[in-house]
């Protein structure tokens, strides 16, 4: 092993530790309570510091875990090499290919997990289809990411959903701060660190307007940029419009844009008809969890030939000669150019995690095969314990004003 690997990811992640007081609250708990003891925990999430501190923390709660990289591109090798040296099943690397990806899923499968924690749907879906096999003992886990929540609903819709699945994208502490803080910030973060150009004064278009689509908005507008959205849902977009955005349809937008940031968690966003009316140096970026929300045949389709300009920025030479630029092959911009978000955001997003796991564990008999929200008590302990961290206190209700809620007349 490479010790200054090693010691370089240490770094990282103790970094990421100073940083994230309540999950370091519910380390504390966890170590002396030890909820997880002799359960097997696997993980597919994107492998970087702060998600290597959380590993870390499950294995304080008693777990023995492995992990997997949600992406191919997003896992930094030096904090796998740490994470691996602190005794934790490490199975990635940084540019793996398809194949390894699902082979490194695998693996953690092969551990016969008791909690899985996921991140896109990839290994729950594995467990449903080639992986049957290795799930006798699973009995649920969590979902970290809308796509996967939606791919969790289809399942239990389908009736095929075999154990219970906490939707934590859909808990407030998490789609309120990771999903359009988190996501507004380290977008911008990877794009203006991989492009190096100035984002003041440009056309920005925004594609959706959930709430990883309103936080890249907000953040391009404070970075000064002109920001069109567009949107397929008629409500979202009359909300994008009162928050001060134009809304149009993409096909509108496209010989406008300057910058081109998908957030829809479908497929084809932007595609051949957008492709064929941009203009000359347009910058599509993707913060979606897949790579197929911008087109990547229709634009080879398009183009004569492609070169890598700089690191994370592909060159698409198109017939009529034409530049489009493509960012991080167009996989989440925010993870393969950057360091994903902020340590302080996800620092809410993975205490979740952490005791969703713990409640999945205590009641996976009484929730049942399906798709589970995310108490609301475990959303309000995180928050109380991210407000208490920073020395914030809040009012409480009066016995009279609680009784006055309760109250009809």
């Amino acid at each position: 092993m490479n010790r200054d690997l090693v010691e370089q990811g240490k770094l990282k992640i103790d970094w990421a530790r100073q940083h994230m007081p309540v999950l370091n609250a519910v380390r504390a708990r966890f170590e002396n309570e030890k909820p997880l003891a002799g359960l097997q925990v696997g993980i597919c999430l994107h492998l970087e510091a702060k998600t290597a501190y959380l590993a870390q923390v499950l294995a304080a709660a008693g777990a023995q875990v492995a992990i997997a990289g949600s992406n191919p591109l997003s896992t930094q090798d030096d904090v796998a090499a740490a994470l691996a040296a602190s005794g934790v099943a490490v199975f990635a690397k940084r540019g793996c290919t398809p194949e390894e990806y699902r082979h490194f899923i695998m693996q953690v499968l092969q551990t016969e997990p008791h909690l899985v924690i996921d991140d896109g749907g990839d290994l729950v879906h594995l467990l449903h289809t080639d992986a049957k096999h290795l799930a006798r003992r699973v009995r649920g886990g969590c979902e970290e990411t809308t796509t996967g929540v939606l791919r969790l609903k289809a399942m239990a819709r389908d009736g095929v959903l075999a154990f219970p699945m906490l939707g934590v994208n859909d808990a407030y502490c998490k789609y309120l701060f990771d999903n359009r803080y988190g996501t507004g910030q380290s977008t911008w973060d990877a794009i203006m660190r991989t492009t190096n150009r100035v984002i003041a004064g440009a056309t920005v278009v925004v594609v959706g307007y959930g709430w990883c689509g309103k936080g890249i908005a907000l953040r391009a507008k404070g970075l000064g940029a002109r920001v069109i959205v567009t949107e397929v849902d008629p409500i979202k977009a009359i909300e994008a419009q009162m928050d001060g955005f134009e809304v149009m349809s993409l096909r509108e937008a496209a010989p406008r844009g300057q910058f081109f940031v998908t957030a829809t968690g479908c497929k084809g966003a932007i595609a051949r008809p957008h492709l064929e009316v941009m203009r000359d140096g347009a910058i599509l970026a993707n913060a979606g969890h897949f790579d197929v929300e911008i087109s990547k045949p229709d634009l080879a389709a398009l183009s004569t030939g492609k070169r890598l300009v700089r690191p994370g920025i592909e060159e698409y030479q198109l017939v009529d000669g034409r530049r489009l630029y493509l960012l991080a092959e167009g996989r989440l911009v925010n993870l393969v150019c950057g360091d994903g978000h902020p340590v302080e955001i996800m620092d809410l997003s993975f205490a979740l995690q952490a005791l969703a796991m713990e409640y999945v564990n205590t009641h996976y008999e009484s929730l049942g095969p399906g798709f589970h929200p995310v108490p609301r008590e475990i959303d309000e302990q995180v928050a109380r314990l991210k407000l208490e961290a920073g020395g914030i206190h809040l009012d409480s209700l009066t016995p009279e004003q609680e009784a006055y809620l309760r109250s009809w007349q």
